[in-house]
């Protein structure tokens, strides 16, 4: 097969297509179903687990390991980034975290409270999977597409992840609200709708393995053969280095990835913990009411993300790419207000509607003005791990202080209350961006 050239729209689909594969874990595994199911393990009343000698929040377990896992993600990274700039063969990787976070999903299916241990092991593994694959799937970005082609095709990633990742959550939630159908009924000790969610995590791994095959078919390999050796494996922290040292001449790019660590640091903890908070601190009233409230919150974030990354593409060509997000964080900051005083399903129905708008377009746009930003240079992988390990560090910091607050203070109210902080310092940091010295 003759490869595409850089900018074709076959290349660019193709690209973009790994979004609609990999956009199912970040939904029914980190966002919707799995949030539900957490829940469900625990008995009324109860919301601690013994773990490691010690009895923890449920929620707080899951906040410090989603922060070991992201802090996993953020060493390990510029490793292999290194590893694959000098190779020449950032696909090879990408398909490597892809398979990992794959079958750590379908290992899911045995999550239980008993069996603790195997159980964080696959979630950890998921997790490290998922973001992992993004590092090179982010590097390829400035590889397949022109300057000006990068808003939009960043935009066309994330809309086809979302479209794509709905199609898979409706079948899920057919699952869970109709088991019979499907075949499942209930058995001792575990209703029929929490065996359709062991069944949803096996779906979402086969999903994310066979619709990436696409992108693998046409993305390019890289044409260097060069040997891999033990110097070459600590490469990625000295071009984490190198491109630290490049940022004291490039004020703008320095600038902006200081906001960006701030304001992502608030953004990532909120989209990983948002259904948590619902199924903990929403006064859902009896029965299923409280499963049903979940899943219409979490596909009325689903579609209004769609069409917030378009309107984030758009409203970027008009008032430019700095502007825009310095609105999306001020969003961002009055809907964490907000989620303090809530405590009715509408409220919290509300509140998802805003989140989503916002949520697709500020990971868009963050994304292709980092990339806007960059100088030339070949080995982009480098920059893009620069730009993961920030992110990811900043998500360590946020999911630590969101589980510890939650920990001590017994409530999610807190924490989220507390992230505001970094949304008001982001926008102060992105104004900055625009001064030119």
């Amino acid at each position: 097969m003759q490869q595409p050239e850089k900018g074709s729209k076959k290349l660019l689909n193709a690209w973009a297509f790994y979004d609609w594969a990999n956009s199912v874990y970040s939904l029914v595994i980190a966002s919707a179903v799995f949030p539900i199911f957490y829940n469900a393990l625990f008995n009324e009343g109860e919301t601690d687990v013994s773990v490691f000698g010690t009895s923890v929040k449920g929620t707080a377990l899951i906040s410090f390991t989603t922060a070991f896992a992201f802090l996993f993600v953020a060493f390990i990274s510029p490793l292999l980034s290194g590893i694959a700039d000098y190779s020449g063969n950032k696909k090879i990787f990408l398909k490597l975290f892809c398979y990992l976070g794959s079958f750590s999903c379908i290992g899911l299916y045995w999550f239980s409270l008993e069996n603790i241990y195997w159980s964080l092991v696959c979630y950890f593994f998921g997790l490290v999977g998922f973001w992992g694959s993004l590092v090179f799937y982010n590097s390829y970005l400035p590889d397949i597409a022109y300057s000006e082609q990068q808003d939009a095709v960043s935009a066309k990633g994330y809309s086809m992840g979302y479209i794509g990742s709905v199609f898979l959550l409706i079948f899920n939630l057919a699952m869970v609200m109709f088991p019979d159908v499907f075949g499942l009924e209930d058995s001792p000790g575990e209703p029929a709708a929490v065996k359709a969610m062991r069944w949803s995590f096996v779906s979402v791994g086969i999903w994310w393995i066979i619709f990436s095959q696409y992108t693998y078919y046409y993305l390019p390999k890289g044409t260097r053969k060069n040997k891999v050796t033990t110097d070459v494996m600590l490469n990625g922290f000295r071009e984490l280095q190198k491109v630290w040292s490049q940022l004291k001449q490039n004020l703008t790019l320095k600038r902006y990835l200081g906001a960006f660590f701030v304001y992502s640091m608030a953004v990532q903890t909120v989209m990983l913990v948002a259904t948590y908070f619902g199924a903990e601190e929403i006064a859902w009233g009896e029965g299923s009411a409280k499963q049903m409230g979940l899943i219409i919150s979490i596909l009325l974030i689903q579609i209004v993300a769609v069409g917030g990354a378009v309107i984030t593409s758009r409203l970027s060509k008009t008032y430019g790419n700095i502007k825009t997000l310095i609105i999306i964080n001020s969003i961002w900051a009055v809907i964490c207000v907000c989620a303090f005083f809530i405590t009715l399903p509408i409220h919290f129905y509300i509140t998802a509607a805003f989140v989503g708008l916002v949520m697709g377009g500020i990971q868009s746009l963050s994304r292709s003005t980092y990339s806007k930003f960059l100088p030339e240079t070949k080995d982009t992988a480098s920059f893009f791990s620069f730009y993961d390990v920030t992110e990811k560090i900043g998500i360590v910091i946020g999911m630590l202080l969101y589980g510890a607050i939650d920990q001590v203070f017994g409530s999610m109210r807190y924490s989220v209350i507390f992230l505001t902080v970094f949304f008001v310092a982001g926008i102060f940091l992105l104004r900055r961006v625009l001064k030119k010295s």
